[in-house]
């Protein structure tokens, strides 16, 4: 019987890193700061909180600013960066198929001991409906007998999360700065000289105009005879002399 189960098999299950239909766990993390110091990998960044944070930068990374890919040489001081980070935990049954030799060394319903070749004894679940190629004949385990040889396929499962995690980061430019107002041009080299205004010019008035008086002569023709200012001088002596006279008697 010994020679008869050499090269048979046993088939439990052909699979391998199967995904078990658990549902996903999603986390969406959100970071943003604004860009204050870059240095070949190393950026700087304050974050929204007022914390600073220094990253090392992967040559490969990019983000989105205008609607156009941009890269780590594209980094400037004053660029605000918004990363959207998604984490999706999924469960999942893993099986590992592998093949293994040993000799029967106990078998009991769907349990068989097998005797590895380092000498280890191992149990085995078979799974139901399992047939053995013995002899060229369709077998079930319980026509396997202590001391066969057996060549069989073996799957061991386990339970396990595999996380993904996917970032998105998106850049807005530094708001430019307003251009300076233009400094007045002084004029050099240029002389103004102001006009005065014109007195206004009087209405008319009415009637006939006034007769413009005739100019004084500067001194008397020469023609003009001194006896009268002769006489005048005469006069004004007889009076002093009367009036000096009266105060005599009145004294």
């Amino acid at each position: 019987m010994t020679r008869l189960m050499k090269g048979s098999a046993l088939l439990l299950l052909v699979a391998v890193f199967v995904t078990g239909a658990w549902a996903q766990a999603t986390k969406t993390e959100v970071r943003s700061g604004e860009v204050v110091y870059v240095s070949g990998n190393d950026v700087v960044v304050k974050m929204s909180d007022g914390t600073i944070k220094n990253f090392v930068v992967p040559n490969d990374a990019t983000f989105t600013m205008d609607g156009k890919t941009m890269g780590l040489k594209d980094l400037k001081p004053g660029i605000k960066l918004q990363q959207t980070i998604t984490t999706t935990e999924t469960p999942q049954t893993v099986k590992n198929v592998r093949t293994i030799k040993g000799k029967v060394w106990y078998v009991s319903a769907n349990n068989v001991i097998l005797t590895l070749d380092n000498g280890e004894n191992k149990q085995y679940k078979v799974p139901d409906g399992t047939v053995f190629n013995i002899g060229g004949e369709k077998k079930t385990v319980f026509d396997l007998r202590k001391g066969m040889n057996v060549s069989a396929t073996v799957v061991t499962t386990s339970e396990t999360t595999v996380v993904s995690e996917t970032k998105s980061t998106t850049g807005q430019a530094p708001a430019a700065a307003a251009a300076p107002a233009p400094k007045p041009v002084p004029l050099v080299g240029v002389l103004l000289v102001e006009v005065p205004a014109a007195p206004p010019t009087p209405p008319p008035a009415a009637g006939p105009p006034p007769t413009a008086a005739e100019p004084k002569p500067a001194s008397l023709p020469k023609t003009a005879s001194p006896l009268p200012t002769l006489a005048l001088v005469g006069a004004l002596l007889l009076v002093a002399s009367g009036a000096f006279g009266l105060l005599r008697r009145m004294s």
